[in-house]
């Protein structure tokens, strides 16, 4: 049987329109395309994962309207377990997205549903986490819903992944003790630390930070750069694949779910960081956040033989 990751987090419906440029306060332009995609970055982490070989249970909340249906069909289409997925009263949460020519955007998130995914849901699932091997978290959720999955998941002996995004402000202290492997990106370091991370030098330094504050060991991903690796013994840098980038999008959580799927799968650290980071770089040659995401055979016919 395929190995199961399972992901607590968020489904969004992205509302996207495109314009020529974006609206002044108080304007109204005519959009020249309108588009719903499935999106979250909870979601989009478990179609990485189930697209790149891992059984993926799905653990968040949607609303009673039709965007709900619209975002658990979308996941059980890709094979993923959605026994934890609640219907909750309200809208489902969604991004209202403005993209303009030069590919500047505006965004807007209501949490809808995502706000409604508290410990005590985490706690009536705890079955679903009892059968993972890797557990995946963001922070599209309750701030002590996070916590609260990450303690348990630590209990229960998983694989613990924190991708700490969106990241305004450093963790709590009592997270990281709970955490095998933070994955921020460069911003989200920034964030996280307070330092400036826009080299390998300062990515370094944000990581020795962050295992110095208990996070078992941290990736961080650095776009074209790559991805450090640091586990407060060592750093490792991992180049990334070259590549023509389309649409940067679902980069960060196409790694993040490949990531996990692979480490599930058996494979070693830097196979898996590897595995992610081809995943991650096949993702951007396409556009769109869950429609870039590639599946397991794409990334195998791009590992040299």
């Amino acid at each position: 049987m395929p190995a199961k990751v399972v992901v607590v987090g968020s489904l969004n419906m992205d509302l996207v329109t495109r314009a020529e440029r974006l609206p002044r306060g108080g304007e109204t332009l005519t959009g020249k395309s309108f588009a719903t995609v499935p999106g979250g970055k909870g979601a989009n982490q478990a179609v990485a994962a189930a697209r790149l070989g891992a059984q993926v249970s799905m653990v968040g909340c949607v609303g009673e309207d039709a965007y709900g249906e619209q975002l658990r069909g979308s996941l059980l289409g890709e094979g993923i377990d959605c026994q934890a997925v609640d219907r909750v009263p309200g809208s489902s949460g969604v991004a209202l997205i403005v993209v303009d020519d030069s590919s500047q955007n505006a965004i807007v998130i209501v949490a809808g549903g995502n706000g409604e995914l508290s410990p005590e849901k985490v706690v009536g699932f705890d079955p679903v986490l009892q059968q993972a091997e890797v557990i995946i978290c963001q922070l599209e959720v309750p701030q002590e819903t996070v916590g609260y999955t990450l303690k348990r998941g630590r209990e229960l002996g998983k694989t613990v992944i924190l991708n700490p995004a969106p990241a305004t402000g450093p963790l709590p202290e009592s997270w990281y003790g709970s955490i095998d492997y933070l994955i921020p990106n460069e911003s989200e370091a920034t964030a996280l630390t307070g330092l400036e991370v826009d080299s390998l030098e300062s990515a370094e330094q944000a990581a020795s930070r962050l295992v110095a504050a208990g996070a078992g060991k941290v990736i961080i991903t650095l776009g074209a750069q790559g991805s450090l690796f640091a586990d407060g013994c060592r750093f490792e840098h991992f180049p990334a694949p070259k590549v023509t980038a389309v649409d940067t999008t679902a980069a960060g959580d196409t790694f993040v779910g490949g990531f996990a799927a692979a480490l599930a799968a058996g494979k070693s650290e830097a196979d898996a960081i590897r595995f992610g980071q081809i995943a991650a770089a096949l993702s951007v040659t396409r556009a769109g956040a869950q429609p870039s995401i590639p599946m397991l055979s794409d990334v195998q016919a791009f590992i040299p033989s």
